[in-house]
């Protein structure tokens, strides 16, 4: 059963295409009043990515007094957000968790739809999104992500007095995030972003994907009834729609804006970053971008397992149309017979597979322009490429190359988002280790070894770690839990910001700071920096951990 309850919401009572600005839900303008035309207000519809068919509702592009008024309110909600405490904010997240789930199948119909993604898929996907509020809940509850630290003073040290110091982080402000396009749910209006946003205490305003605006309202929706239903600060949340890239402009550029956060393209995310280093105030940007998740087979794991590596490789190659940003996109290994075995049974297994439907008639046409590019460089040979039907349709595409080419053709170190794999050929062990090193920053590497082989690339694997936010030994990057330990990001171009992670429990800190109070009365402190508050959180007092 697909449903989470008896009397789900029809879709069509949930979608209205307005912006939902605090608790003005359905205005359509800044004054709450519909455009006598839709002349006056630039309107866009959602589309079926498989046929090309129009859903009815028009959506409306923001206006800048609506943009306005989004991020005022947000400022202005802050410090009553943040003063509600980690209990009503585990709250909140916890009942968006419930409305996200009582919205039953239209949810995952609507969001089917408009971005072509089966059932089964989203229904997974909405458990991840639910599952992570709720983790996010736990993290505020149990604090320590408050990094509480304590020295108490020393007023007998000599040559100077000790002052007494007490440190905790603290919410930014107002977050904006933008929705991903091929993670409707899960990276979107209620995402990661979202969920660690609200979990630090900022208010949070959401940049509609305009593929999936009628997902991104209905779920929107949901968060302000949750919102609503716990008394919160009018601006905790605000959805804003557009299908151009003023409207993101323009909240990444507003002077109550404190960081963003974005999950997309190498293109769009540098482009919010440097948007966010031109303001007279710099912000941080939180931009997950691309990434070619190289995988590494080392020889004698290739010599015993050749079939089944080119099995696993050919469903995470097509795993959701390609669409993962971690992809693996390059496969290195030494040439060899077993190397060849490999290579003519994932091209056997990539020839039979079915075409799928992309997310939408952008990113096919981006997907087509890179295979493109690829297949014209001089030394790439195609191993599959078969013509992809349909509108949004496409089948994977295989590529072979030698190493040296690899080298020297920079384009094909670009990311091709969708089901597009490199082979490549190395003579020996240290082109296998100049390939690694020609690497830039990636979210994903993978290596496929037997202990023999692992204890003799300790050169390939600190090669590696100095690249990618995660290494994978066995297995294929395209699974990334939700936990503690998770870290989804890597240096640049994968992300704009190495030290941090936009899934797991640790993603909470980019929306924080630290702020450290010097020789405080108590009556100026924090509870939770006193020297009588309550047992149970755990803080670095006088350079020892206790929970007392």
């Amino acid at each position: 059963m697909i449903e989470t309850n008896t009397n789900p919401i029809p879709a069509e009572a949930m979608i209205t295409g307005s912006q939902l600005l605090g608790r003005r839900s359905d205005a359509q303008s800044a004054d709450g009043a519909t455009p006598a035309t839709d002349a006056e207000v630039a309107t866009f519809q959602a589309i079926q990515p498989d046929t090309g068919t129009t859903f009815p509702e028009l959506f409306h592009e923001a206006s800048d007094d609506e943009i306005d008024r989004a991020m005022t309110l947000a400022a202005a909600a802050h410090p009553h957000f943040e003063q509600a405490g980690r209990h009503r904010r585990a709250a909140l997240l916890e009942a968006i968790a419930q409305e996200i789930e009582d919205l039953g199948a239209p949810l995952l119909e609507r969001a089917s739809g408009e971005t072509g993604l089966p059932l089964a898929r989203l229904e997974g996907e909405r458990g991840r999104t639910c599952g992570q509020l709720r983790l996010f809940a736990q993290v505020i509850r149990d604090g320590s992500y408050l990094d509480l630290r304590i020295d108490h003073a020393d007023p007998e040290r000599q040559p100077i007095p000790k002052p007494d110091l007490r440190t905790m982080q603290r919410a930014l402000g107002p977050v904006v995030v933008f929705g991903a396009s091929n993670f409707p749910l899960a990276f979107s209006v209620a995402g990661g972003d979202t969920a660690s946003a609200l979990a630090a205490g900022c208010p949070v305003v959401v940049k509609a994907h305009p593929h999936h605006p009628g997902t991104s309202e209905m779920v929107g929706r949901a968060i302000l009834r949750a919102v609503r239903g716990l008394d919160l600060p009018e601006g905790t949340f605000s959805l804003v729609q557009g299908r151009g890239h003023q409207v993101g402009a323009a909240l990444v550029q507003h002077p109550d804006t404190r960081a963003v956060g974005f999950t997309g393209s190498l293109t769009g995310g540098r482009a919010l970053f440097d948007l966010a280093n031109q303001r007279p105030n710099p912000i941080p940007v939180y931009a997950e971008m691309g990434s070619t998740n190289p995988v590494f087979l080392l020889p004698r794991q290739l010599a015993s397992s050749a079939e089944d590596l080119a099995s696993g490789l050919a469903a995470s190659i097509t795993l959701g149309a390609g669409q993962f940003c971690t992809n693996p996109g390059i496969v290195v290994f030494v040439s060899s017979s077993q190397a060849d075995v490999l290579t003519r049974a994932l091209t056997e297994h990539l020839q039979k597979l079915p075409s799928a439907t992309m997310l939408h008639a952008g990113i096919r046409s981006g997907f087509e322009a890179g295979v493109a590019e690829a297949v014209n460089q001089p030394g790439v040979e195609t191993l599959v490429r078969n013509e992809n039907p349909g509108r949004c349709g496409v089948r994977p595409t295989l590529l072979g190359l030698s190493a040296s080419t690899f080298l020297q053709q920079r384009v094909l170190h670009e990311e091709v988002f969708g089901p597009c794999t490199m082979l490549v050929a190395c003579q020996d062990r240290d082109e296998m280790l100049a390939v690694a090193a020609s690497l830039v920053g990636q979210l994903t590497a993978t290596v496929h070894g037997t202990d023999q082989d692992l204890a003799a690339t300790g050169e390939l694997l600190e090669i590696l770690t100095q690249r990618v936010g995660r290494l994978l030994f066995g297995g294929y990057p395209t699974s990334v839990e939700v936990t503690d330990a998770m870290v989804h990001g890597g240096p640049y171009p994968a992300t704009t910001h190495s030290q941090s992670t936009s899934v797991g429990t640790a993603a909470i800190r980019r929306f924080t700071r630290p702020v450290c109070w010097q020789n405080a009365p108590a009556s100026a402190l924090p509870e939770v920096l006193r020297d009588d508050a309550p047992a149970g959180l755990r803080r670095l007092v006088d350079g020892t951990w206790t929970t007392s």
